[in-house]
């Protein structure tokens, strides 16, 4: 009995969230069944973090333990022909003894895709969160520079558990146009909140819009109401980009986070879940 972890990407669109319910489809429960196609007899599969009905994913990591003898390639191969078209391993790897791809998380990356557009399109609309009029650019960017560092993030959600608390660590945070009339938002934090990124771009963009004020903003950052603030950006834009176990570094530039994003994208992983650099 071997452990395994793997790196899986899903359109979110077609699925009621990652974790197994007792109705719906969910990604956790297409997984285990191809699992067990292949011999697995486990009661649950291991995962870094949860994602919401239609949130997507490009770096989602899970760990399971299966009786294979053919190797992480083939293992990889088997799986893929069992799943569903809209999830896909794309990379697989033996782990170590008592690896948790949740708490041994360094940290998590969110991406989340804002198209600027007036107009309705049938297949982007799907993936991104159109936006109109663009919020403008400074404002924007200003409000996102006072997310980073460590505190009290219940202005931005709930915790994940019933006891669990609010405090959490921001390592990085800013915008990058990675297309026509395509911004993307780059969150990289030690966990988060529920609701915490789509929460945050929601108000960000208002502040960008001129619908919130700025210094409503960094005093509710500052001194967190007893509720979050009222707003949620679509799941469509949301991607659960990476999950590192390893050092890390920020994009060094704009370019940098571009190139990633497009390797990200296109499923070409260049830096693999365990070693972690993005720059």
């Amino acid at each position: 009995m071997a452990p395994f972890q793997a790196t899986i990407a899903y359109d979110g669109s077609g699925f009621l969230g990652f974790q197994r319910q007792a109705q719906g489809r969910t990604v956790q429960a297409v997984f285990e069944e191809a699992l067990r196609e292949l011999g697995w007899r486990g009661s649950a599969i291991t995962y870094a973090g949860r994602t919401d009905t239609g949130v997507h994913a490009l770096g989602q990591v899970v760990a399971f333990d299966l009786p294979w003898k053919h190797g992480p390639d083939a293992l990889r191969r088997a799986l893929n022909a069992r799943l569903p078209q809209d999830v896909a391993v794309w990379d697989l790897r033996e782990a170590s003894a008592g690896f948790h791809p949740r708490y041994d998380a360094r940290a998590r990356r969110y991406v989340y895709r804002l198209r600027l557009s007036p107009h309705r399109h049938p297949i982007l609309d799907r993936y991104t969160w159109r936006v109109w009029p663009p919020p403008d650019w400074h404002r924007l960017t200003q409000a996102t520079r006072l997310l980073p560092g460590r505190r009290d993030f219940r202005s931005l959600g709930t915790p994940t558990r019933e006891d669990g608390h609010t405090v959490r660590t921001v390592f990085h945070a800013a915008w990058y146009e990675v297309g026509p009339g395509e911004w993307a938002f780059d969150i990289v934090a030690d966990a988060f909140l529920y609701h915490m990124v789509r929460r945050a771009v929601a108000v960000l963009v208002a502040v960008g819009q001129g619908r919130f004020p700025l210094d409503a903003w960094a005093e509710a950052l500052a001194q967190p109401p007893e509720a979050p603030l009222q707003g949620l950006a679509p799941a469509s834009g949301l991607y659960l980009a990476a999950v590192y176990y390893g050092p890390w570094t920020p994009p060094s530039s704009p370019e940098a986070f571009r190139q990633w994003w497009r390797l990200r994208w296109y499923g070409w992983l260049e830096e693999t879940a365990q070693d972690g650099n993005f720059a």
